[in-house]
């Protein structure tokens, strides 16, 4: 019997350099680049080094962009590209047209970032200097990077119902635009502190409506934004991504253990055309105890992002697909200084560490200009 997400035969263990079928997505390897926030589309829009970055990391399987903002208000750092232009929908077409050229897959992660945002980056980009929308106003601990340095973050403006279903909305016109742009697939971004995450989080959700209170109800922007994009573009053709209790943007889920099986059990039902979900993108950053829960809740195809104390250990990450613990994972610094990672990873060669002095904005320097193992920093 073939096994629903695999090519292999299910009695055979999988390694990470075979191919695999997610949803509608034949992927060359099970090896996942990552979404990484890099802070070089300094109008929103994509740019020809972007196309040039992704080209040179299409030996993934899978790419998944850097966070793509659904809306205006959905921005929370300068120079982070959306999706609800026109103009923005033109700029990623080479961009897709690029990393297809070398037979990679990518699909665009969107990310509205909620509370964790500043007026000073939106104004910057002519967006009128929003307020950051949250699902309560609580401001968030910290501080956070803007167009002239950093800033404490601001009280959020609680989002009231129309304006939490015209957010779905947005979602859903972003991933139209996603794919009109050329992309292969969206996944939402429900992890790291978002939007999204902040409605999970018992210390950022204080809402006493319909969206909050309850695991149940915690869970909802989630479900309804999922099964709104997976209506626009196709259930098979949607993933997401989740981090269970990281506290990354001063989240705190003291019922973390309860909230993620109901949300993954509820996601793993819902069925759009027939077709469930392409994938489930688990950040396993809060609790490791809690990996093997979501896996027996999920029956779809599992990407792990593991959590490994020391970066370069990644023949432990590669094992957990021998091991059947995901069925891909995923490498988010590594990719920055290993353009050729896949190629890297089979051949047991030796890994670069990233200058992460030049990860966020700046010009092709510590970003296109990494090398191969057999040249220079370009597609091949």
């Amino acid at each position: 019997m073939m096994n629903q997400i695999t090519d292999q035969p299910a009695a055979e263990a999988a390694t990470a350099f075979e191919p695999i079928t997610v949803g509608d997505l034949r992927l060359r390897n099970r090896i996942v680049m990552a979404p990484m926030t890099r802070s070089r589309a300094y109008d929103t829009r994509a740019t020809d080094d972007m196309a040039t970055y992704y080209a040179q990391r299409a030996g993934a399987g899978l790419i998944i962009t850097e966070g793509i903002q659904p809306s205006p208000v959905g921005q929370g750092y300068p120079a982070t590209p959306g999706l609800h232009t026109d103009e923005q929908v033109e700029s990623w077409r080479p961009v897709t047209d690029a990393v297809h050229a070398e037979g990679g897959v990518i699909v665009a992660q969107l990310m509205h970032t909620g509370r964790i945002g500043h007026p000073s980056s939106t104004e910057a980009v002519g967006n009128g200097g929003l307020v950051p929308v949250a699902p309560s106003p609580v401001r968030a601990a910290g501080q956070i990077f803007t167009p002239t340095g950093p800033q404490d973050h601001v009280v959020p403006r609680e989002l009231d119902e129309v304006e939490i279903v015209a957010t779905i909305a947005d979602f859903a016109d972003a991933a139209r635009n996603a794919i009109a742009a050329g992309f292969d697939g969206v996944e939402i971004h429900g992890a790291n502190g978002y939007l999204l995450h902040q409605f999970l989080a018992t210390n950022a959700n204080q809402r006493t409506d319909e969206w909050g209170g309850s695991p149940r109800n915690r869970i909802r922007l989630t479900v309804e934004i999922v099964r709104a994009v997976a209506e626009a573009i196709g259930a098979a053709r949607t993933g997401l991504r989740i981090s269970p209790n990281n506290k990354l943007g001063d989240t705190l889920e003291d019922d973390y253990a309860v909230t993620y099986p109901l949300l993954v059990s509820e996601l793993d039902d819902l069925r759009i055309g027939g077709r469930g979900l392409a994938y489930l993108h688990l950040v396993e950053a809060g609790d490791p105890a809690l990996t093997p829960v979501i896996r027996e809740a999920w029956g779809g195809a599992l990407i792990l992002n593991a959590a490994t104390p020391d970066p370069l250990d990644h023949p432990h990450r590669l094992t957990l697909v021998d091991d059947g613990a995901a069925d891909l994972v995923s490498y988010a610094r590594l990719f920055i200084s290993n353009p050729d990672l896949v190629d890297r990873l089979a051949a047991g060669a030796e890994l670069a560490m990233p200058d992460l002095s030049k990860a966020y904005g700046g010009d092709a320097t510590g970003y296109t200009d990494y090398p191969t193992r057999t040249g220079p920093g370009t597609a091949k």
